[in-house]
């Protein structure tokens, strides 16, 4: 982080979630320029200047968080959150990590931690989450958390365009929380 300070969120057994600082780009970038890792993201991959420039972004702004491994405080990921409606207290949440570290348990031990530190630090009442539903591993993860899929949008937006110009077209699961599921998801995946 060449001596950039940055707030700790909250830490886990083996991360713990940050603000960014500009000098994340780097690692930034070794997963936002993975068009494997961003598929189902509302972007293509980014190139070293725009991931400077995200990560600056991220670093003024208080949307997106990074998670770092304690043992070398490698950056492998980030999370998305946002108060979604203020008057509702209903908020947003999302995810994307590096490759290299998916499928180690990383993404639900910091997303589920997420969860309830809104419900803890930010009382929120509901919280929601959007995938594409051929993203299987994305809406697995949210099931493993305690989030119910409440919707299945048909061809509800799109953010890419075809060679004719036309929309790609995309469907949406939802899944949310509620602040009173907790007891339910402790249970179930030690909340």
């Amino acid at each position: 982080m060449n001596g950039e300070i940055s707030m700790i969120l909250y830490e886990t057994r083996r991360l713990y979630v940050r603000n960014f600082v500009q000098d994340d780009w780097n690692d930034l970038y070794d997963y936002l320029s993975d068009r494997e890792v961003v598929a189902f993201e509302p972007y293509e991959p980014l190139t070293k200047e725009e991931c400077k420039k995200a990560s600056r972004d991220r670093a003024m702004g208080n949307q997106f968080y990074a998670v770092c491994l304690k043992e070398n405080d490698k950056l492998i990921g980030n999370l998305y959150v946002n108060l979604n409606s203020e008057e509702y207290n209903t908020w947003e949440i999302g995810y994307v990590f590096n490759r290299t570290y998916q499928k180690k348990g990383y993404a639900s031990e910091s997303t589920k931690e997420m969860l309830a530190y809104l419900f803890r630090e930010r009382n929120a009442r509901r919280i929601i989450a959007m995938c594409d539903p051929r993203n299987e591993p994305s809406w697995r993860l949210l099931e493993w958390i305690g989030m119910k899929r409440e919707a299945h949008f048909r061809k509800e937006v799109f953010f890419k365009k075809d060679e004719n110009n036309q929309p790609i077209w995309k469907d949406t699961y939802i899944y949310a929380i509620l602040k009173e599921d907790i007891y339910e998801g402790y249970q179930k995946t030690g909340f």
